[in-house]
């Protein structure tokens, strides 16, 4: 049985914003995906299906420079020029905006940053298990058993095999053990270089979110059982930025993985809320 769904009422309070787009959005809408650190468009497997299906809705999954098909790009010192790139990027394809964007982890901060930079681009936000200073201290941003592990296997030299299966030991928590070849495989052809990972990381770290969230409506979704960054952290953004959340409870940090349908399921209950053009929702 999937789990249960929060519905999502009228909030008390909380103050209507400037938006540039319908409530309940048009049948077909752009939407961006962003993954993670290191990570590339083909980790998302079927979930962009999925998703598709649910909305409905056109994806177009990004890979930011220095990952997947861009590897062999240096990836951005910081978040805001990762979020500058994205906006650059629709731009050259011709993309018509605003658009909605769904990112996950890392990806979560460049959403959040585009969506400050240019909220006129940008019509609504999907974080999904992503984490922010100064609103969760560092060892609960990325855990430090899972940190120590992943050292491990960078000192090492592990190989692409023995890489994969641990990031989806740690990364997920409904075993498929399916992904695992076409995750070796994307390594193996498409390698993230040891600079540009570092590059990422620091990026990451670096980023500081401001006090007040982006202004435009806001989904907050999290794994509660999250072995990579602590369930707290999505917790923290919502209750800081006053958005809407909804918390998987057995799900871990890849949450599109472990219940895809879910995911989608939860993001078409909060667009269809009259409420979900407030940033001032019930969590």
């Amino acid at each position: 049985m999937a789990p249960k769904l929060t519905s999502l009422a009228a909030p008390q309070g909380g103050a209507s914003i400037p938006w540039g787009g319908p409530a309940g959005g048009s049948s077909t809408d752009t939407w961006i995906f962003l993954r993670g650190l290191t990570r590339s468009s083909a980790h998302w497997g079927q979930f962009v299906a999925e998703f598709e299906a649910a909305l409905p809705a056109r994806v177009i999954a990004l890979d930011l420079p220095g990952n997947g098909a861009l590897w062999q790009e240096s990836s951005a010192a910081s978040v805001a020029q990762m979020a500058q790139w994205c906006q650059q990027e629709i731009q050259r394809r011709g993309i018509e905006g605003p658009v909605s964007v769904l990112a996950m982890s890392l990806g979560g901060m460049v959403a959040a940053q585009w969506a400050l930079q240019q909220p006129q681009t940008v019509r609504e936000l999907v974080l999904i298990n992503s984490s922010m200073r100064p609103f969760n201290p560092f060892w609960q941003r990325m855990r430090p058993a899972s940190f120590c592990c992943l050292l491990k296997l960078a000192l090492t030299g592990a190989t692409p095999q023995i890489w994969e299966r641990e990031i989806l030991r740690l990364t997920t928590n409904h075993a498929r053990q399916d992904v695992l070849q076409d995750w070796c495989a994307e390594r193996k052809q498409r390698p993230v270089s040891g600079l540009n990972a570092m590059r990422q990381l620091v990026a990451a770290a670096r980023y500081r979110a401001q006090t007040q969230g982006p202004r435009v409506p806001t989904l907050v979704l999290a794994g509660e059982h999250d072995r990579l960054v602590a369930a707290q952290c999505s917790k923290e953004i919502a209750k800081r930025w006053g958005t809407a959340l909804q918390l998987h409870p057995s799900a871990g940090h890849d949450l599109t993985l472990d219940d895809g349908p879910w995911v989608a399921a939860a993001v078409r209950l909060w667009r269809e809320s009259p409420q979900r053009d407030r940033r001032q929702m019930p969590i």
